[in-house]
């Protein structure tokens, strides 16, 4: 069925036009509204004031056009109470029974749970991390990373097909330095005479590639210039960045080398047709982008007067092949340092006469590591930064009675999808570090560990899922304590979290929503005992088993879409 949200606006634009049309309700169009949840629950499920958004426009008080609109609804199974509140709010309850029997729907899905067709057919990219490969992976890049990556699981979930890609330049005076700093390493390693560029790269890591080198070529590169280095350092590098990567459980289908652009053409097409069309103009020597035609304060150079391309010319041009390769829906994520630059590509997008409503950036702000309440730096092993894969190794728990090992991917990406990307991440290394409820990456996780040792526990009593007298066949309707009822309705939520989350590409809705799933569960195994001796309650034991492994579909679902595994013990 549609999302319950979606469906009571049906009903309730329905009853507005019934109304109108028994005269009940003057002609007026009904206006934009929501039905959302309540923050008490005593209000009911569902809410909207539809009737107060209605008054003006009816010229009629805001009780008597809800009393109008819960009148000539149309009726519907799901609703089992509709109440008009206060100033003229609508309140709906859904029916008990109806709550119940949604746990078979929720086992017939499995693993789709929350899945929707909205991208059906379409398709999506999705850009993020895009480091050079200068050096390793460090955590300024990580938010963007986890970002990205799940945002790219909730497009897939309601359909598109999409692909994750990294754009990187291996050109330019930044490799230039990098193959002259290996060089330098490696002389040095060979007992040769080298100078160290005044501005290379200091961290261990040139020492580990030069040391590769060393171990390959011996000293048969003494004579080479800083090209092969370059090239072995760069290969490297990627071996590196893709193997952190993965410790965060992210792939990318394509990786986009900038220098493409260059040897394509792209980049010579782009600024032509910019020309063509008026919007690219000779100053100063420089070529300059008439970036004020779309709103801006003053136009942006493209190519500077020396000859080199500022960074908005090839990523005009790279966002161009965006959308020549047909994608539907395109997202970049970028840091903070990019807000100014990202309208200009796209006004420049829009110049060239593409559609530009088909592209969305995401802006995240920087994290900051705190440990004991103050900013640290964990490690000095890596230059002066704190790599990935530094802070996958401090939050990596074994614990000491189970033995069970949470990957750093675990609470990295928790923590990193607690936080709107708008506001500032601050990264307690000591919290995603405690087993503790307090830890609510530890508080989520141990809610999956807890429902799995109650289906172990009732297979060893003889509560077996399936065969004859298998819980998976159990009669659901039985389920109308409240606990019950609530743990039911808030794993219904999934689907409108992840359209949520997909339309206003706020993947940190899923941390929260994962937050009340596990509490709503915690509340339910304290107030609900699930498994029975009593001959008298087999049947709302084998009912509440059956709730439990739905439980652990929708909370395993949601640890999925945020790139985290579901442990069975802990």
């Amino acid at each position: 069925m549609p999302l319950i949200r979606d469906s009571l606006i049906e009903l309730i634009r329905e009853g507005i036009h019934q109304a109108q049309a028994a005269n009940v309700l003057p002609d007026f169009e009904p206006p934009d509204f929501v039905v959302e949840h309540p923050k008490q629950a005593t209000h009911g499920d569902y809410a909207t004031n539809v009737a107060l958004q209605s008054a003006r426009l009816a010229r009629m008080a805001p009780r008597a056009i809800a009393q109008a609109i819960v009148e000539h609804m149309p009726l519907a199974d799901y609703i089992g109470r509709v109440e008009i509140a206060g100033a003229g709010f609508i309140n709906i309850t859904l029916a008990p029974e109806w709550v119940a029997q949604q746990v078979e729907t929720i086992q017939a899905a499995g693993a789709t749970w929350g899945n929707l067709d909205i991208g059906t057919g379409q398709k999506a990219q999705v850009e993020f991390v895009s480091a050079n490969p200068t050096g390793p992976l460090h955590i300024g890049r990580t938010w963007g990373a986890v970002l990205g990556d799940t945002i790219a699981n909730l497009l897939e979930a309601v359909g598109y097909k999409v692909t994750r890609e990294y754009y990187f330049n291996n050109a330019g005076r930044q490799m230039q330095i990098l193959g002259k700093s290996v060089r330098a390493r490696y002389m040095e390693l060979i007992g040769k005479p080298a100078t160290f560029p005044e501005d290379g790269y200091q961290g261990e890591y040139i020492w580990e590639i030069a040391r590769t080198i060393v171990q390959e070529q011996g000293d048969a590169w003494a004579n080479e210039g800083w090209r092969p280095f370059k090239e072995r350092a760069e290969a490297w590098l990627f071996e590196d960045i893709r193997n952190t990567l993965a410790r965060l459980g992210i792939h990318f289908d394509v990786w986009f080398n900038e220098h493409d652009l260059y040897t394509s053409g792209a980049i010579e097409r782009t600024v032509q047709a910019l020309r063509e069309r008026g919007y690219a103009y000779d100053k100063d020597g420089a070529v300059w982008f008439r970036a004020t035609a779309f709103g801006a304060e003053k136009d942006r150079v493209l190519i500077k007067s020396t000859g080199e391309p500022t960074y908005r010319l090839p990523d005009i041009a790279y966002h161009v092949n965006k959308l020549e390769r047909g994608f539907d829906r395109i997202v970049n994520i970028f840091g903070a340092d990019h807000k100014d630059e990202y309208p200009d590509v796209i006004a420049g997008v829009r110049a060239l006469g593409y559609d530009a409503d088909r592209i969305q950036v995401v802006i995240h702000q920087f994290i900051n590591l705190v440990r004991g309440g103050r900013q640290v730096r964990m490690s000095t092993r890596r230059a002066n930064y704190v790599t990935l894969d530094d802070l996958l190794d401090a939050v990596t728990i074994t614990h000491p009675e189970s033995g069970v090992t949470i990957p750093g991917k675990d609470p990295v990406r928790f923590m990193l999808l607690t936080r709107s990307p708008d506001s500032p991440m601050n990264f307690d290394l000591d919290l995603v570090a405690q087993q503790t409820p307090e830890n609510p990456v530890y508080y989520v996780q141990y809610a999956h560990a807890r429902i799995c040792s109650i289906l172990r526990k009732a297979e060893e009593e003889g509560w077996h899922p399936t065969g004859p007298d298998g819980w998976e066949t159990s009669d659901t309707t039985i389920l109308t304590h409240p606990a019950e009822q609530a743990l039911i309705k808030k794993m219904l939520e999934l689907p409108e979290v992840v359209e949520n989350a997909v339309q206003k590409l706020s993947p940190h809705q899923l941390s929260f929503y994962a937050m009340d799933l596990a509490s709503t569960f915690h509340t339910f195994y304290r107030d609900c005992r699930v498994l029975s001796s009593d001959p008298g309650e087999k049947d709302r034991t084998r009912a509440r088993l059956k709730l439990v492994g739905a439980s652990r579909i929708v909370l395993a679902r949601v640890l999925g879409l945020m790139g985290m595994t579901a442990p069975e013990r802990m």
